[in-house]
């Protein structure tokens, strides 16, 4: 497994991995560090989707400032790149991209903040409670395709609107990168799994399952009113702090699915201090 940190690095692996090189189709798998089991599934997708194209499965490594709203919770976000290469490597990695803010964001050069596809801007979800979140993860999105140029990346499930953003943005920018989804992987209690559980207190940790169990009440409810009504219910707890609980289009993220659309149950809430999302598909 190769490790790259700067541009003339990245520069030589690409010359001599490209198309003209014999070089296959590259997947990407993009993350920020401070890996778990959930981004060692992403990478194993990532590692065999690039073997069945015959190319290289690479992991960036990038903890993005321009998508924080909160600068506390950017200087807070774990940086732990060694045990990070340990996962990359387990999980079949075969380069890892881990750059500093200097070489995706060159000073000097004009990096544009492309405009955020219409499915980040209007479903009053994420985009809401984080302002200038999807902005921020729009220019890195685009930064790395262009640092790495995979034919294919892949991004979980868990950021569910994240990822309705980032296929929009593939369309919006005719950027030719096809996008794969890989399913929200659990704990045994059902929490998804994020970087920010490892911030949960014993007590909070058990009442953050409230999410999970939320999101599984709404998949078996056949209206998406008493959907959502469900999922409050679950919400209803002491240290739990909601701020959204819905059911939306799928692909669109407006308004409740109509007959013969795909619906998510989507919820968001602070527990602790610790800000989680989770969603599933709905009806189950």
């Amino acid at each position: 497994m190769r490790l790259l940190r700067t541009l003339p690095e990245i520069g030589a692996w690409l010359a001599s991995n490209g198309p003209r090189a014999g070089g296959g189709d590259r997947v990407l798998v993009p993350t920020m560090g401070a890996l778990h089991a959930g981004h060692a599934a992403l990478i194993r997708r990532g590692a065999a989707e690039a073997e069945r194209r015959r190319g290289e499965c690479v992991v960036t490594i990038f903890v993005n400032p321009s998508q924080f709203n909160d600068p506390g919770d950017f200087a807070r976000y774990p940086r732990t790149l060694e045990a990070d290469l340990d996962v990359c490597r387990a999980a079949g990695a075969d380069v890892v991209v881990a750059p500093d803010v200097e070489t995706v964001y060159p000073s000097g050069e004009a990096v544009p903040t492309p405009p955020v596809p219409r499915v980040g801007r209007e479903p009053g979800l994420e985009d809401r409670h984080r302002p200038g979140h999807f902005a921020g993860v729009c220019r890195v999105v685009l930064r790395l395709f262009r640092l790495v140029r995979p034919a294919a990346a892949v991004f979980g499930e868990k950021d569910w609107q994240q990822l309705q953003v980032v296929r929009a943005l593939v369309e919006q920018e005719g950027a030719g990168v096809e996008i794969l989804a890989h399913e929200t992987v659990r704990e045994p209690d059902g929490l998804a799994m994020s970087s920010r559980n490892r911030f949960l207190s014993d007590p909070d940790r058990a009442a953050a399952r409230a999410l999970s169990a939320a999101v599984q009440a709404a998949a078996g409810e056949p209206d998406p009113a008493r959907a959502e009504r469900a999922m409050l219910g679950c919400l209803d707890a002491p240290g739990v702090r909601t701020e959204y609980a819905v059911v939306r289009d799928a692909e669109t993220l407006v308004g409740h699915p109509l007959p013969g659309r795909s619906g998510r149950a989507l919820v968001a809430a602070t527990v602790g201090n610790v800000r989680l999302i989770d969603n599933r598909t709905w009806p189950g």
